[in-house]
């Protein structure tokens, strides 16, 4: 899947090309607050976009500049080592900040961009406002390398094993990609670190052999480290070094004789590796930020409001995939403001959540505007009725880091007794990758547990989700304080009966173990939709008609299906006049851009969608949890086509779905056809039913689960 906008969680303002002695440089400018923090180059096996998880809460405060170095991403390749001399890229820097009419920045860098930084600010003090340097690769003496300096960089060797990779004859006679997974396995050696060493091997794709060999025989001839040296004595702005102390590539020593040669302050990250940008990105962000206030301290302006005095607050976090769980965590927030009157929530949401919540009359932080839409990256991941739903999550890095330091702000300026996630990811990840961050009660909330993998996936998609499951228990283990409470929104029953991979448990036990149930949270009483005639009429609905309800949800991925409903209804309708149908395309899918059929209602967001399914006489849907349970409480038959690749339509979902008994699963290869589909909705449109009861009172169990962390 392509490196998209949608997947970006910040656009750049401004971007451009800087050119020097003929050689372009590109460059991304973000936000305009004070002072400019310059993100610095690596080796041109990656470009900028390894600082992707810097930028977005960078940009939020100072205005932040990028450029590929020369040799990769939209920069010039220029031929020949003499190309890619140290010189060279510090004087890139520089032309950068001219370029981008940037007087003064902060450096940042990452490996051998600490050697240009450097040059930089000893030859240019007026351009550098302060040094940050992680993980530093500077040709220092003295500091030896025995594992990477026994192999010889360009002699041809009689083996490829280990750094013997590292040669020049191996990249260019077909071993570059053999290379480059060793290289970023080394990069990153801590646990799980699948995602980002699959983006750098990504981006090392995006250079030649030829261009990297340029790079490396740049620096491989004898080197000055006494100028080197002398550059350091020069600095006179502050400095600050970041060093990991498993770093495979560069070791932590290199960092500290930086530190010490500039003067500058030195962390030493227990258990890192090279890239602790990527792999622990809220640290390094915070990191950051401090070190740039520091530098140039910023205005700040808090209220502060005596103990005594304060309301208990929650900040609720809603998922914004679909729009059932904002309808169910409604519930619950109004079973627990019966609770606890006195409670002030707050929301901090996306749409299409903030529409349900807005008609609703609850109050969303205003906090939210800097939150990256995490729909937009699902609908631009998606295919035809195709969405990868663990790779798509995989793919939001990004976006989660980017959300989470949007919460941690929140979180660190305001008070706040209670966060309740409702799978907001990317709380529950770094909370526990952070855990000295949580100053708060925490409930993490869900519907399902384990990540699975699709048929096609192969062996190597196994091993991912497994990793991923893996990584899950490990933090549940090592720091169950994180969450003070874990509420499955469900029974026991309806958590899958299959393992979270090769020697992991079986997710149902250790599910069993490890939460509370709740029930299943309908979101509204059944009460209110038990007489249907009254409940028709009400709506609207002819009661000499019958009515078939299609809805995909509230993404924008389920454009295609309506389609295909909207194909399959004439030929329904052919054979069954009086039956009608209301396509609801939802909040993120103009209807407008749907075919119109006779006999046909298109409708956009809908809201109190299921008093509308509660009046059907069928419904066509996908295979989301909330609208399938929806119908189920409501004994309404359905057909419902889980999305391609969606592992939790396709199990999850489904699993529970066997459980009560409801509904007709069609796959879509079937639903395509449109004399298959129409055939379907006959079939059901007359089948009765007698599904599982579905419980009532989830809202109220979860909120009494809530209200006794208050």
């Amino acid at each position: 899947m392509s490196d998209g906008p949608a997947s970006r969680a910040r656009l750049p303002d401004h971007s451009g090309f800087a050119e020097r002695d003929g050689v372009r440089i590109a460059y991304e400018v973000f936000g305009d607050g004070e002072p400019t923090v310059l993100l610095m180059p690596a080796w041109s096996i990656v470009h900028s976009r390894l600082w992707k998880a810097q930028v977005g809460y960078l940009a939020r405060h100072h205005r932040v500049v990028t450029f590929d170095g020369r040799g990769n991403g939209r920069s010039d390749r220029p031929p020949g080592a003499a190309a890619y001399a140290d010189e060279e890229f510090a004087a890139d820097a520089l032309a950068v900040l001219d370029a981008t009419g940037t007087d003064q920045a902060v450096l940042v860098s990452l490996s051998a961009g600490a050697t240009w930084s450097v040059r930089v600010a000893a030859e240019h003090p007026e351009r550098v406002l302060g040094l940050f340097a992680i993980s530093p690769a500077c040709a220092f003496p003295g500091i030896a390398q025995p594992a990477r300096e026994v192999f010889s960089w360009d002699a041809r060797l009689d083996t490829t094993e280990g750094w013997a990779k590292y040669n020049k004859h191996h990249w260019l006679e077909g071993g570059y990609d053999d290379f480059l997974a060793f290289f970023f396995d080394r990069m990153f050696p801590e646990p799980h670190s699948t995602k980002q060493v699959e983006d750098c091997v990504g981006w090392g794709r995006e250079t030649t052999p030829q261009t990297l060999v340029d790079t490396t025989d740049s620096r491989t001839g004898p080197v000055d480290a006494v100028s080197l040296e002398s550059l350091c004595a020069r600095v006179r702005c502050p400095v600050s070094v970041v060093h990991g102390t498993a770093d495979e590539i560069r070791p932590h020593q290199i960092g500290e004789r930086l530190a010490e040669l500039t003067g500058g302050s030195l962390v030493l990250l227990e258990g890192a590796g090279h890239g602790p940008m990527s792999r622990h990105p809220v640290r390094i962000n915070l990191m950051i930020r401090e070190f740039v206030d520091r530098v140039r301290p910023p205005v700040e302006r808090r209220t502060w409001v005596a103990p005594q005095r304060r309301r208990r607050r929650a900040l609720y976090l809603s998922s914004p995939i679909g729009l059932g769980h904002a309808q169910r965590d409604l519930a619950i927030v109004q079973e627990l403001r019966r609770l606890e009157p006195d409670l002030e929530v707050q929301w901090l949401a996306q749409h299409p959540v903030t529409a349900v919540l807005e008609a609703a009359g609850e109050h969303v932080h205003p906090a939210s505007r800097w939150l990256a839409n995490e729909s937009a990256h699902l609908e631009h991941e998606a295919g035809e009725h195709d969405l990868h739903a663990f790779q798509a999550i995989r793919r939001m890095d990004e976006i989660l880091v980017h959300n989470f330091m949007v919460f941690q702000e929140v979180v660190e300026q305001e008070h706040v007794d209670l966060v309740v996630g409702d799978e907001a990811w990317d709380i529950d990840y770094f909370l526990h990758e952070n855990p000295d961050l949580k100053r708060f009660a925490f409930a993490w909330m869900t519907d399902f547990v384990g990540w699975l993998p699709m048929p096609d996936g192969g062996s190597a998609e196994a091993r991912l989700t497994a990793d991923y499951n893996a990584e899950m228990i490990e933090q549940r283990a090592r720091y169950a304080r994180v969450r003070d409470r874990s509420v499955f929104v469900g029974n026991p029953e309806d958590v899958v009966p299959e393992s979270f991979g090769p020697g992991l448990p079986m997710i149902d036990e250790w599910v069993r173990d490890n939460f509370d149930f709740a029930g299943y949270v309908t979101g509204f009483d059944p009460a209110e939709v038990a007489d249907r005639e009254a409940l028709r009429e009400r709506l609207g609905h002819r009661t000499d008609e019958r009515l078939c309800v299609v809805t995909v949800g509230g993404s924008g991925v389920g454009g295609p299906l309506l389609r295909r409903v909207l194909d399959a209804a004439p030929l329904v309708r052919r054979q069954q006049p009086d039956l009608r149908f209301l396509v609801v395309a939802g909040p993120r899918i103009d209807p407008a851009s749907l075919p119109r059929r006779r006999g046909v209602t298109l409708r956009g967001h809908v809201p109190h969608l299921y008093q509308h399914l509660a009046a059907a006489d069928l419904a066509v849907v996908q295979g989301g949890l909330t609208t399938t349970m929806e119908l189920t409480a409501g004994q309404r038959p359905f057909v419902y086509v889980p999305l391609r690749h969606h592992f939790e339509q396709s199990f999850h979902v489904r699993h529970r779905l066997e459980r009560y008994g409801a509904g007709r699963c069609l796959d879509y290869a079937e639903a395509v056809d449109p004399d298959a589909l129409a055939d379907a909705i006959l079939k059901e449109v007359d089948h009765e039913v007698a599904y599982r009861p579905v419980e009532t009172d989830g809202a109220a169990n979860a909120a009494r689960l809530l209200a006794e962390l208050l």
